[in-house]
Protein backbone atom coordinates (compact mmCIF):
# COMPACT_ATOMS: atom_id res chain seq x y z
CA UNK A 1 0.00 0.00 0.00
CA UNK A 2 1.25 3.66 -0.65
CA UNK A 3 0.31 6.53 1.10
CA UNK A 4 -2.15 7.79 -2.15
CA UNK A 5 -4.21 4.95 -1.53
CA UNK A 6 -5.06 6.10 1.89
CA UNK A 7 -8.65 7.41 1.77
CA UNK A 8 -9.16 11.53 1.74
CA UNK A 9 -10.11 11.33 5.16
CA UNK A 10 -7.24 9.03 6.57
CA UNK A 11 -4.82 11.21 4.30
CA UNK A 12 -6.61 14.28 6.64
CA UNK A 13 -5.53 12.90 9.65
CA UNK A 14 -1.98 11.45 8.64
CA UNK A 15 -0.79 13.76 5.95
CA UNK A 16 2.90 12.76 5.31
CA UNK A 17 3.90 10.74 2.35
CA UNK A 18 6.85 9.83 4.39
CA UNK A 19 10.00 8.12 2.81
CA UNK A 20 11.17 4.76 2.06
CA UNK A 21 14.02 3.06 3.25
CA UNK A 22 15.58 -0.60 0.98
CA UNK A 23 16.13 -2.80 3.53
CA UNK A 24 19.13 -4.97 3.54
CA UNK A 25 16.98 -8.06 2.08
CA UNK A 26 15.47 -6.19 -0.53
CA UNK A 27 12.37 -4.94 0.97
CA UNK A 28 11.20 -1.15 1.21
CA UNK A 29 10.76 0.14 4.99
CA UNK A 30 8.39 3.14 5.80
CA UNK A 31 9.01 5.59 7.26
CA UNK A 32 7.95 9.39 8.68
CA UNK A 33 11.07 12.14 8.54
CA UNK A 34 9.76 15.20 9.81
CA UNK A 35 11.24 17.95 11.99
CA UNK A 36 14.79 18.38 12.73
CA UNK A 37 16.64 18.86 15.84
CA UNK A 38 17.09 15.67 18.07
CA UNK A 39 15.67 12.44 17.13
CA UNK A 40 12.68 10.75 18.72
CA UNK A 41 12.29 7.18 17.34
CA UNK A 42 8.87 6.60 17.46
CA UNK A 43 7.76 2.68 17.65
CA UNK A 44 4.72 0.79 16.98
CA UNK A 45 3.29 -2.27 17.85
CA UNK A 46 0.96 -4.56 17.04
CA UNK A 47 -2.11 -4.39 15.45
CA UNK A 48 -1.00 -0.68 14.24
CA UNK A 49 1.22 1.21 12.30
CA UNK A 50 2.64 4.60 12.33
CA UNK A 51 -0.48 6.20 11.81
CA UNK A 52 -0.56 5.87 16.10
CA UNK A 53 2.02 8.07 16.79
CA UNK A 54 0.26 10.89 14.48
CA UNK A 55 -0.68 13.36 17.12
CA UNK A 56 2.55 13.07 18.79
CA UNK A 57 4.22 14.17 15.09
CA UNK A 58 1.42 16.79 14.67
CA UNK A 59 2.47 18.52 17.94
CA UNK A 60 6.30 18.44 18.27
CA UNK A 61 7.45 18.27 14.78
CA UNK A 62 8.03 21.66 15.09
CA UNK A 63 10.19 21.19 17.80
CA UNK A 64 12.49 18.13 17.10
CA UNK A 65 12.76 15.79 14.62
CA UNK A 66 9.97 12.63 14.34
CA UNK A 67 11.17 9.61 12.98
CA UNK A 68 8.21 6.86 12.94
CA UNK A 69 8.75 3.61 10.78
CA UNK A 70 6.18 0.85 9.46
CA UNK A 71 7.50 -2.19 10.78
CA UNK A 72 8.18 -4.73 7.59
CA UNK A 73 4.21 -5.94 7.01
CA UNK A 74 2.59 -3.10 8.46
CA UNK A 75 1.18 0.44 7.29
CA UNK A 76 2.92 1.73 4.48
CA UNK A 77 5.74 -0.59 3.97
CA UNK A 78 6.08 -4.02 2.10
CA UNK A 79 4.14 -7.02 3.05
CA UNK A 80 6.45 -9.74 1.77
CA UNK A 81 5.37 -13.20 2.41
CA UNK A 82 9.03 -14.67 1.84
CA UNK A 83 10.33 -12.97 5.49
CA UNK A 84 10.13 -14.47 8.66
CA UNK A 85 8.47 -11.32 10.75
CA UNK A 86 10.45 -12.47 13.92
CA UNK A 87 11.19 -10.17 16.45
CA UNK A 88 15.12 -10.74 15.37
CA UNK A 89 14.14 -9.19 12.33
CA UNK A 90 12.47 -6.03 12.74
CA UNK A 91 15.27 -5.28 15.68
CA UNK A 92 17.50 -5.36 12.14
CA UNK A 93 15.24 -4.01 10.16
CA UNK A 94 15.25 -0.93 13.17
CA UNK A 95 19.20 -0.85 13.43
CA UNK A 96 19.63 -0.41 9.70
CA UNK A 97 17.05 2.60 10.12
CA UNK A 98 18.96 4.15 12.56
CA UNK A 99 22.26 3.66 11.02
CA UNK A 100 21.02 4.94 7.47
CA UNK A 101 19.52 8.40 8.75
CA UNK A 102 22.57 8.39 11.04
CA UNK A 103 20.42 8.62 14.39
CA UNK A 104 21.99 10.10 17.29
CA UNK A 105 21.28 11.30 20.48
CA UNK A 106 17.82 9.55 19.97
CA UNK A 107 14.96 9.31 22.68
CA UNK A 108 13.38 5.83 22.09
CA UNK A 109 9.68 6.07 21.89
CA UNK A 110 7.67 3.15 22.16
CA UNK A 111 4.12 1.37 22.55
CA UNK A 112 3.64 -2.69 22.41
CA UNK A 113 5.80 -4.61 20.21
CA UNK A 114 7.73 -0.89 20.08
CA UNK A 115 9.56 -1.78 23.11
CA UNK A 116 11.07 -5.25 22.45
CA UNK A 117 12.01 -3.95 18.72
CA UNK A 118 13.38 -0.69 20.26
CA UNK A 119 15.40 -2.20 23.20
CA UNK A 120 16.73 -4.63 20.76
CA UNK A 121 18.17 -2.18 18.64
CA UNK A 122 19.29 0.25 21.12
CA UNK A 123 21.60 -2.62 22.70
CA UNK A 124 23.57 -2.54 19.42
CA UNK A 125 24.10 1.19 19.71
CA UNK A 126 23.07 2.22 23.90
CA UNK A 127 25.31 5.58 23.22
CA UNK A 128 23.08 6.04 20.99
CA UNK A 129 20.02 6.29 23.24
CA UNK A 130 19.56 9.54 25.35
CA UNK A 131 16.00 8.93 26.69
CA UNK A 132 13.35 6.73 26.97
CA UNK A 133 9.33 7.47 26.81
CA UNK A 134 7.37 4.06 27.37
CA UNK A 135 3.42 3.33 26.54
CA UNK A 136 2.04 -0.05 27.49
CA UNK A 137 4.84 -1.91 26.49
CA UNK A 138 7.01 -4.89 27.74
CA UNK A 139 10.55 -6.30 26.98
CA UNK A 140 9.94 -9.41 29.70
CA UNK A 141 7.58 -12.21 29.99
CA UNK A 142 4.06 -11.65 31.44
CA UNK A 143 1.11 -13.27 31.52
CA UNK A 144 -0.79 -13.75 27.97
CA UNK A 145 -4.74 -13.64 28.27
CA UNK A 146 -6.45 -16.03 26.48
CA UNK A 147 -8.41 -13.81 24.24
CA UNK A 148 -4.71 -13.32 22.64
CA UNK A 149 -3.03 -17.07 23.02
CA UNK A 150 -5.97 -18.69 21.25
CA UNK A 151 -5.21 -16.67 17.89
CA UNK A 152 -2.05 -18.48 17.85
CA UNK A 153 -4.15 -21.70 17.39
CA UNK A 154 -3.70 -23.74 14.64
CA UNK A 155 -6.32 -22.88 11.65
CA UNK A 156 -8.66 -21.30 14.32
CA UNK A 157 -5.97 -18.34 14.89
CA UNK A 158 -5.28 -17.69 10.92
CA UNK A 159 -9.62 -17.98 10.29
CA UNK A 160 -10.14 -15.12 13.22
CA UNK A 161 -6.73 -12.90 12.82
CA UNK A 162 -6.96 -13.25 9.01
CA UNK A 163 -9.91 -14.49 7.60
CA UNK A 164 -12.15 -12.37 9.71
CA UNK A 165 -10.11 -9.47 10.81
CA UNK A 166 -10.88 -10.34 14.44
CA UNK A 167 -7.41 -9.28 15.85
CA UNK A 168 -7.34 -6.03 15.02
CA UNK A 169 -11.10 -5.08 15.00
CA UNK A 170 -11.36 -6.56 18.37
CA UNK A 171 -8.32 -4.48 19.38
CA UNK A 172 -9.64 -0.96 17.95
CA UNK A 173 -12.86 -2.10 20.10
CA UNK A 174 -11.44 -3.20 23.79
CA UNK A 175 -7.78 -1.27 23.03
CA UNK A 176 -9.31 1.66 23.82
CA UNK A 177 -11.26 3.84 26.37
CA UNK A 178 -13.02 6.20 24.60
CA UNK A 179 -15.14 4.89 21.33
CA UNK A 180 -12.37 5.80 18.49
CA UNK A 181 -14.24 7.62 15.02
CA UNK A 182 -15.22 6.53 12.06
CA UNK A 183 -12.36 7.92 10.18
CA UNK A 184 -9.64 6.61 12.98
CA UNK A 185 -11.14 3.95 12.56
CA UNK A 186 -10.37 3.37 8.57
CA UNK A 187 -6.86 4.73 9.18
CA UNK A 188 -6.13 1.47 11.57
CA UNK A 189 -7.44 -0.90 8.91
CA UNK A 190 -6.69 0.74 5.79
CA UNK A 191 -3.67 -1.46 5.45
CA UNK A 192 -4.85 -4.50 6.28
CA UNK A 193 -7.83 -5.19 4.02
CA UNK A 194 -7.00 -8.77 3.00
CA UNK A 195 -6.28 -11.92 4.13
CA UNK A 196 -2.49 -11.66 2.72
CA UNK A 197 -2.44 -7.74 4.03
CA UNK A 198 -2.82 -9.65 7.78
CA UNK A 199 -0.14 -12.00 8.09
CA UNK A 200 2.18 -9.35 10.04
CA UNK A 201 -0.51 -9.12 12.89
CA UNK A 202 -0.82 -13.31 12.59
CA UNK A 203 3.33 -13.50 13.21
CA UNK A 204 3.74 -10.63 15.26
CA UNK A 205 0.95 -12.90 17.70
CA UNK A 206 2.40 -16.22 16.76
CA UNK A 207 6.37 -14.59 17.96
CA UNK A 208 5.03 -14.37 21.23
CA UNK A 209 7.22 -16.62 23.26
CA UNK A 210 4.81 -17.93 25.35
CA UNK A 211 6.79 -21.64 25.48
CA UNK A 212 10.18 -22.35 26.66
CA UNK A 213 11.57 -23.63 23.74
CA UNK A 214 10.07 -20.72 21.46
CA UNK A 215 12.40 -19.05 18.90
CA UNK A 216 11.96 -15.70 20.48
CA UNK A 217 12.03 -16.40 24.00
CA UNK A 218 16.03 -16.28 24.69
CA UNK A 219 15.77 -12.61 22.91
CA UNK A 220 13.57 -11.71 25.14
CA UNK A 221 15.12 -12.79 28.20
CA UNK A 222 18.40 -11.04 26.70
CA UNK A 223 16.15 -7.98 26.08
CA UNK A 224 14.84 -8.08 29.87
CA UNK A 225 18.80 -8.28 30.83
CA UNK A 226 19.37 -5.63 28.40
CA UNK A 227 17.21 -2.82 30.29
CA UNK A 228 19.64 -2.37 32.81
CA UNK A 229 22.13 -0.80 30.29
CA UNK A 230 19.52 1.91 30.53
CA UNK A 231 18.33 2.58 33.93
CA UNK A 232 20.47 5.31 34.33
CA UNK A 233 19.28 6.99 31.55
CA UNK A 234 16.26 10.08 31.83
CA UNK A 235 12.53 7.73 31.30
CA UNK A 236 9.12 8.75 30.95
CA UNK A 237 6.30 5.82 31.24
CA UNK A 238 2.77 6.77 30.48
CA UNK A 239 0.34 3.65 31.03
CA UNK A 240 -3.11 3.41 30.50
CA UNK A 241 -4.52 1.28 33.15
CA UNK A 242 -7.63 -0.27 31.26
CA UNK A 243 -5.07 -2.52 29.29
CA UNK A 244 -6.02 -6.42 29.63
CA UNK A 245 -2.95 -7.11 28.11
CA UNK A 246 -0.13 -4.90 29.71
CA UNK A 247 -1.35 -5.06 32.94
CA UNK A 248 -0.56 -3.10 36.09
CA UNK A 249 2.08 -5.83 37.29
CA UNK A 250 3.73 -5.02 33.61
CA UNK A 251 4.22 -1.50 34.74
CA UNK A 252 5.22 -2.35 38.10
CA UNK A 253 8.07 -4.56 36.30
CA UNK A 254 9.04 -1.20 34.83
CA UNK A 255 9.10 -0.23 37.85
CA UNK A 256 11.63 -2.37 39.09
CA UNK A 257 14.10 -2.06 36.11
CA UNK A 258 13.86 1.65 35.59
CA UNK A 259 13.73 2.98 38.91
CA UNK A 260 14.32 6.51 38.29
CA UNK A 261 11.21 6.76 35.68
CA UNK A 262 8.70 9.15 35.93
CA UNK A 263 5.14 7.05 35.64
CA UNK A 264 2.09 8.61 34.76
CA UNK A 265 -1.02 6.11 35.38
CA UNK A 266 -3.74 7.04 33.68
CA UNK A 267 -7.33 4.90 34.75
CA UNK A 268 -9.41 6.63 31.88
CA UNK A 269 -7.04 4.82 29.26
CA UNK A 270 -6.79 1.46 28.11
CA UNK A 271 -4.07 0.06 25.69
CA UNK A 272 -3.89 2.44 22.75
CA UNK A 273 -3.18 4.82 25.55
CA UNK A 274 -2.00 7.62 23.08
CA UNK A 275 -5.45 8.24 21.38
CA UNK A 276 -7.02 7.93 24.76
CA UNK A 277 -5.17 10.35 26.13
CA UNK A 278 -3.18 12.50 23.54
CA UNK A 279 -4.55 15.44 24.99
CA UNK A 280 -2.93 15.02 27.59
CA UNK A 281 0.24 12.75 26.84
CA UNK A 282 1.40 15.87 24.40
CA UNK A 283 2.38 18.20 27.26
CA UNK A 284 4.01 15.01 29.68
CA UNK A 285 6.51 14.54 26.84
CA UNK A 286 7.36 17.94 26.20
CA UNK A 287 7.88 18.64 29.76
CA UNK A 288 10.00 15.45 30.48
CA UNK A 289 11.84 16.44 27.07
CA UNK A 290 12.34 20.43 28.10
CA UNK A 291 13.38 19.15 31.72
CA UNK A 292 15.78 16.60 31.11
CA UNK A 293 17.30 18.66 28.12
CA UNK A 294 20.78 16.78 26.67
CA UNK A 295 24.17 17.56 27.35
CA UNK A 296 25.47 20.19 24.79
CA UNK A 297 28.55 19.25 22.75
CA UNK A 298 32.18 19.99 24.66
Amino acid sequence: MNFQELSEPVRRLYPWPGASLALAGGHRMHYLDEGSGEPLLMLHGNPTWSFYYRELVRALAGERRCVVPDHLGCGLSDQPEDWTYRLEGHIRNTQQLIEHLDLKDITLVAHDWGGAIGFGAAMKYPERIKRLVLFNTAVFQGKVPLRISSCRWPLWGALVVRGLNGFLETALRVGVHKRLSRDVVAGYLAPHRSWRSRRSIHRFVQDIPMEPDHPTRSLIDELDRGTSLFRHLPALIVWGEGDFVFTREILQGWRTRLAQAEVHSLPHAAHFVVEDAGEEIVPLVRSFLDRHPLPRPS
